[in-house]
Formats: C-alpha cells, sequence, structure tokens
C-alpha cells in the first residue's frame, strides 16, 4: 500500500469516527431534550419497569387488577401531599408541614363534629378552610417576611405538631362512632368495584387533582408564573409577575389541598387519629423527586409526581409480596432518590 494510500484510509477511518461521534451526540442530544422538555418520562420509565420486573417475578400475585389498584389506595394520601408539595417546590421553596397540616385538618373535622356537634358538612369546610389558612401564613412569611421556606415551614411543622396534640389531647376517634355519627367523614375512603379492581373515592380525587394541577400549571397563566418565580424570581418580578401574591396562593393552595388529604386519611384509616400521618412530610419530598420535580424550581411536571408516588408504592407492595425484609424497601427507595437527583443535575448543567 502506498503512502498516498494510508493517508486516504486514515482520513476515511478519521470521517468515520466522527460521524459516528456526531451521530452518538446527536441521539444524546434528542434524549437529554426529551428529558428537560418530559420530566415525567424518567419516572414514567422506571414505573414501567418496576412493574415488569415484578410482575416476572411475582406473576399473578402482583400483576392483577386488584394487586395494582391496591398500590393506588396505598399511596392516595401520599399522593395528594405530593401535590402541594409540588407547587412549592415548583417556586424553588420546600414545605415541611405538609403533613402536620393534613393530620390537623382532619382532627379539625372531627373534633368540630363530636365535641362541638356541628354539621359535619360545616365540620368538613372548617377542616379546609383551617389548612388554608396555615398554607397561606406560610406564603405569607416566605413572601412578604422574606424569611426561607425551609425554617419557615419547619418552625410551622412543630408549631402545628404541637397544636394538634394539645387540642385533641391525643385522643382518637373511634372509626365505629364515625360511621354511626357522621360517616359523611369517612366518605373519601368508599370503595367501589370495576371487574377486579377495587377503588376508592380517595384514589379519584388524588387522580382528578393531578390530572387539573397538570392543566392549571401547563395552560394559564397562574400556572406560568409558578414556573417563572421558580426558575427566577427577580426576571419574573421584571416582567411583570406578582411575585409575593403568587407565592402565597401556592403555599395557600398547598394548604388547602393538604385539607383535603386530611379528609381522605380519615377515610383511609377510619378514625380521627392525631398520630397518624408522621411520615408525610418525608414521603411527599420522596415521591416529588423520584418525580423529576427540581428541587431548584422552575422544572417538573405534577404527573412526574403522580409516577413518583406510585414508583413508591409497586416497590414497597412488589418486596413485602416477595418476601424481602422491609429494609429493602427504604434502600433501594434511598438510591432512586439520589439518582434522580443526579439526572436533574445532569439536566440543568448540561442545558446551562
Amino acid at each position: 500500500m502506498t503512502q498516498s494510500e494510508n493517508f486516504e484510509s486514515a482520513a476515511s477511518r478519521d470521517a468515520e469516527v466522527a460521524e459516528f461521534e456526531d451521530h452518538h451526540k446527536g441521539l444524546l442530544g434528542t434524549f437529554h431534550h426529551a428529558l428537560h422538555t418530559k420530566p415525567a418520562l424518567v419516572p414514567l420509565i422506571v414505573l414501567i419497569a418496576a412493574i415488569g420486573i415484578f410482575g416476572l417475578l411475582l406473576g399473578s400475585k402482583f400483576f392483577s387488577p386488584f394487586a395494582l389498584t391496591l398500590i393506588l389506595q396505598q399511596v392516595q394520601i401520599v399522593g395528594i401531599v405530593a401535590a402541594a408539595q409540588s407547587l412549592v417546590i415548583l417556586t424553588a421553596g420546600i414545605d415541611l408541614s405538609v403533613g402536620a397540616i393534613a393530620v390537623i385538618s382532619s382532627v379539625v373535622m372531627g373534633q368540630f363534629t363530636f365535641r362541638y356537634g356541628l354539621p359535619v358538612e360545616v365540620a368538613v369546610a372548617c377542616g379546609l378552610i383551617f389548612g388554608t389558612a396555615i398554607g397561606s401564613l406560610n406564603g405569607w412569611l416566605v413572601a412578604v417576611m422574606k424569611l426561607p421556606p425551609f425554617i419557615v415551614t419547619l418552625g410551622m411543622w412543630q408549631i402545628v405538631l404541637a397544636a394538634n396534640f394539645l387540642y385533641s389531647a391525643n385522643e382518637t376517634i373511634r372509626s365505629q362512632d364515625i360511621a354511626a355519627q357522621a360517616p359523611l367523614l369517612q366518605f373519601l375512603g368508599t370503595k367501589f368495584k370495576i371487574g377486579g379492581a377495587v377503588f376508592t373515592l380517595g384514589v379519584v380525587v388524588m387522580i382528578l387533582l393531578v390530572l387539573v394541577l397538570a392543566y392549571i400549571l401547563r395552560h394559564t397563566a397562574w400556572g406560568r408564573h409558578v414556573y417563572a418565580v421558580g426558575d427566577d424570581p427577580e426576571a419574573a418580578a421584571l416582567s411583570g409577575v406578582n411575585v409575593k401574591r403568587t407565592l402565597i396562593s401556592v403555599y395557600a393552595l398547598a394548604g388547602f389541598i393538604c385539607a383535603i388529604a386530611g379528609w381522605a386519611l380519615i377515610g383511609r384509616i377510619g378514625s380521627v387519629s392525631p398520630t397518624s400521618g408522621q411520615l408525610l412530610n418525608i414521603e411527599s419530598i420522596t415521591a416529588v423527586v423520584i418525580g423529576g420535580i427540581s428541587l431548584f424550581g422552575g422544572r417538573g411536571s405534577i404527573v412526574g409526581t403522580f409516577f413518583g408516588a406510585l414508583i413508591v408504592g409497586v416497590f414497597t407492595l412488589g418486596l413485602r409480596l416477595a418476601g424481602a425484609d422491609a429494609q429493602w424497601t427504604f434502600l433501594l427507595i434511598g438510591v432512586l432518590i439520589i439518582a434522580a437527583v443526579a439526572v436533574d443535575q445532569w439536566i440543568r448543567k448540561v442545558a446551562a
């Protein structure tokens, strides 16, 4: 082979390598663009993979209408609270008081009915108003007083938790008393069947809430303001967004949604217990992070949060049916949380 032919061969190989690298970069760029524009894509892939793996390992014991809808029943409270948490995190905040708000709202509903003899409809409305008021106070402290969301909601969590025990005297209103005198309190726990699947009205509320919030966030001015505030509050203010009003409305709506979760919690456990829902704040953040919403704000999807809650439910039920130690659930969820944050950082770094 002559020297000229060697040069031509080397040039050809270099061209092929360059073409391969361009193709690889093109695929990577397309994949990154899909993750950036559709943040719910990763949790959806993980959810489908988890269902498929447990379905293959456990067969009909897991892959059945009853088992799959049981997952929905188990995550309904976390799913509703996580929807509230998603709104706050989209503004680059965090709400550690969501679980406490849900529980004290349920306690208000129960105590107003049984202690003060109010009509149960009025008691439920008072619970919803109470949750909204606490959320509004959080929002005012963050937006107007300029206090860090972590500190505000950490303090509010402690305040509401203590108030919950003091007000209720740490007493539980029994399921049989509620069923006999105020069945409306257990309304969202009502079950109905579709074929072999078993649903509750709480599951329906969770799904409707996710769909409504997804539409509002993507197709209304308020939703665009939420993303804008989370992405860059100074730029949002310069473009005409009322940052303070948006933040207060987000926290108020989050409080209202948590109060709905409190009502659903009564239906789920049957009783009004001041000790229930102690881990809802951590579980809601877990669902949000696994669901692909950025902790830095301004990016993510409420639908992704729904998928994140389902992922936790799938792992929990699947490992339980497989007879595995419960600690494996926490281990795998911890891995998913770190992986989700790593993916978010990668997306932000490439997009920068």
